[in-house]
């Protein structure tokens, strides 16, 4: 008894499988694979990959960012500046930069020959806001995938990290 209900569910089965394949075949819209769906996901990925490591090489020198700091007048490195840049980099800055290679985030060599003084220093007081808005800081966070840390530091240590970040061109 149990082998007929078995043979009569089986073939119930097949049938109305083969039933939902024609509907299928006549649906006018293009199938495609998982195979081809997969491809065609990886060709997207690259090609934003590509655009994304194009972008961060090219400067952006008039973008200044989102944030409190609207205008940096640059003059003459100021030593005192700088030597308190240094202290405030080692402290906040190398749990995750390091001046010549890549590490959590972007290695910050000549970093102000790439980034106007406005974005770097909104980048480091206002980084939340940065990640979510500046397109920039939208494709480093793609390429890095750790967001940057808010700082809780004052515009003045700010602009002495910035000082010293000159020094590192």
């Amino acid at each position: 008894m149990n082998f007929k209900i078995l043979i009569i569910t089986t073939i119930a089965t097949l049938f109305l499988w083969s039933c939902g394949e024609s509907k299928k075949k006549d649906n006018p819209v293009k199938s495609t694979t998982k195979k081809e769906v997969k491809v065609e996901t990886q060709k997207k990925e690259e090609v934003t990959t590509n655009s994304t490591k194009l972008d961060l090489m090219k400067p952006t020198l008039d973008n200044k960012g989102i944030g409190p700091i609207k205008s940096v007048k640059l003059e003459a490195i100021d030593d005192k500046m700088v030597a308190k840049g240094k202290v405030l980099f080692k402290t906040n800055c190398t749990a995750c930069h390091k001046v010549k290679k890549k590490y959590i985030g972007p290695a910050l060599k000549g970093v102000t020959k790439r980034r106007s003084p406005e974005w770097i220093m909104n980048m480091i007081l206002n980084s939340e806001e940065m990640l979510q808005k500046d397109p920039v800081a939208k494709a480093l966070i793609a390429e890095y995938n750790a967001p940057m840390a808010q700082q809780h530091i004052t515009k003045e240590e700010c602009r002495s990290i910035l000082e010293y970040l000159r020094t590192k061109s």
